[in-house]
């Protein structure tokens, strides 16, 4: 079974963004326009709007116009987008704008003056409607007409895409639909990263949905522009320390023309302004010249050995020796729940200890008997794994004296007559007298406890096989690649 979602992402090691200048952090401000391609009856839609107005708790109004809702978007359109655009040109901020491609058909002159400040003009679909309950086909026209009309009116075809009221399919279908430099509907990273479908690879640029204005518009938002700057100062503050430690973020702040473009309320946007601009090292960039550098500084790495997307066949004769002669715990791991996170050597580990573990008494005690006595008559006889005889030799146990020999030989058949398993150790983490050392002091141990050990030996050995074949964290390869034997 495949679980489709990423919980494991970049892991504790995320890329070094490299951004240019050295930057500790890349900010990013969005500017959401939406008014003007909101729900009306005017635009053919069945009820009124009811999202992100003055009026929380709003409800849709079925077959009428809502005249207050309308006028609070009109406002965004009339007076809030220009302080906005003052704001901005001033300040010498570059901005991406997320136009709705009929709200901005309907604003001749906003569209304008976006494209004369040099503002990227990314889309945010055709209408600002609810994707939800679409169907893909009918999704799939939407995200072309909203294309072709975007054109049209700016007379650039966008390169970047957010629809924000979207579907469990809208990424999948974006990315289908192609020629966009990123995609913005998802909030899962502080840094871009690469969606693969079918055979596309498609850069993602997260959002946000906490730094944004869009919380003094909801039930647990914020009261006032000086809660605002407060929060984005604390978000801004945490990257840029971040950054200052050698992992360098991502910062976007949300932005709509009909809240934050309201008098009382711009001036935090001001304030943090000029606050980021009071510190070197930041980048304050539109969301395509992220996407420019993140294609060129870290393009897609497909990775053709991932466990979760193996047939079953190939998983299990890749890792099913990871486990001494026991391909049935590969088995029974692949016929569980894989998914990305079980991609590096701690993912996957962690999917056949599971099984492990899961497993009876009698079944755990058969992976112990697979294992070859160390230094044993396997050993001289060559007939060990590829594994075990890599293991065994990096700690010397293929070049002993013949006394050394001789002491082996009486550990191995006074622990096996008293445990009926053989010692198990991982020897990487040995020397050849630590695990002489082991021997003799584990033997005396009483057969309950030795069991636990010997299995937590087990999944050590494991560990370290893995640790050859898969990377840990993103960016960090195997000492090898080799199947295991």
């Amino acid at each position: 079974m495949r679980y489709c979602r990423d919980m494991h992402g970049y892991g504790q090691t995320p890329p070094a963004a490299q951004w240019p200048g050295d930057a500790r952090v890349a900010v990013q401000f969005v500017l959401n326009y939406e008014e003007g391609g909101e729900n009306c009856v005017l635009h053919g839609d069945a009820a009124s709007e009811a999202f992100l107005s003055e009026i929380v708790g709003a409800a849709q109004w079925p077959g009428q116009r809502h005249w207050n809702v309308e006028s609070i978007y009109e406002y965004g359109a009339r007076a809030g987008f220009w302080r906005l655009h003052r704001l901005f040109t001033e300040k010498q901020v570059p901005v991406t704008v997320y136009g709705v491609a009929t709200a901005l058909q309907r604003s001749p002159a906003q569209v304008a003056a976006m494209l004369e400040a040099g503002w990227e003009v990314a889309s945010h679909g055709l209408k600002w409607v609810e994707h939800k309950d679409m169907g893909p086909e009918e999704e799939r026209a939407a995200i072309a007409e909203a294309v072709r009309l975007h054109t049209l009116v700016t007379g650039e075809r966008p390169c970047g895409w957010y629809t924000g009221r979207c579907s469990v399919n809208t990424v999948a279908l974006v990315t289908e639909a192609g020629g966009f430099d990123y995609i913005s509907d998802t909030y899962a990273d502080d840094l871009p990263y690469w969606y693969e479908h079918g055979d596309r690879h498609q850069l993602i640029i997260p959002y946000t949905l906490d730094a944004n204005d869009m919380r003094f518009a909801t039930p647990q938002g914020f009261n006032s522009g000086d809660q605002f700057f407060s929060y984005l100062k604390d978000s801004f503050d945490a990257l840029y320390a971040e950054g200052a430690a050698g992992s360098p973020k991502m910062m976007s702040i949300g932005l709509h023309c009909r809240l934050i473009g309201r008098p009382g309320r711009v001036m935090a946007l001001a304030r943090f302004i000029d606050y980021i601009q009071s510190h070197d090292k930041v980048w304050i960039a539109r969301r395509i010249d992220i996407a420019e550098h993140w294609a060129r500084t870290h393009p897609p790495k497909p990775v053709a050995e991932r466990p979760s997307q193996m047939p079953e066949a190939e998983f299990v004769e890749r890792f099913g020796s990871v486990f001494e002669h026991s391909p049935w715990i590969a088995k029974r791991a692949y016929a569980g729940e894989l998914s990305p996170a079980n991609d590096t050597a701690i993912g996957l580990h962690a999917a056949l200890t599971f099984q492990f573990r899961a497993a009876s008494e009698d079944e755990r005690l058969g992976v112990l008997v697979a294992h070859p006595d160390l230094a044993g008559k396997l050993a001289q006889a060559k007939r060990l794994t590829a594994s075990s005889t890599e293991e065994q030799a990096s700690a010397g146990l293929d070049a002993l004296t013949d006394e050394e020999r001789k002491r082996f030989t009486e550990l191995n058949d006074c622990y096996v007559g008293k445990f009926g398993f053989p010692f198990i150790i991982a020897v990487r983490d040995h020397t050849k007298t630590g695990i002489l050392a082991a021997f003799e002091t584990r033997i005396e141990n009483d057969r309950a406890a030795e069991f636990a050990t010997a299995c937590g030996q087990v999944e050590r050995i494991a560990r370290l096989r893995l640790a050859a074949m898969l990377p840990n964290e993103e960016g960090e390869r195997p000492r090898e690649q080799r199947p295991a034997a």
